[in-house]
């Protein structure tokens, strides 16, 4: 469970106030935007989706990142 707790936090917490509608989420809008360069504006759940499904072996690679980060901080 400690693996899984740092990926799932940083998603949690980066999806605050948008679980059901990530594509709204301004953060995430401007995190895929800053990867990608897709205009955040112009992203929708359709245009969100499919980056999560193209982007899937890379982002599991991040949020696994995340978790070391997390157990690095927590010594």
């Amino acid at each position: 469970m400690r693996e899984i707790s740092g990926p799932v936090r940083f998603v949690w917490l980066s999806m605050r106030g948008h679980w059901l509608r990530p594509w709204r989420n301004p953060y995430l809008r401007w995190r895929i935007e800053t990867y990608s360069g897709i205009p955040a504006e112009t992203i929708d759940a359709r245009i969100f989706w499919k980056f999560v499904f193209t982007e899937k072996g890379r982002l599991a690679h991040f949020l696994r990142w995340t978790a070391e980060m997390e157990a690095h901080k927590k010594g």
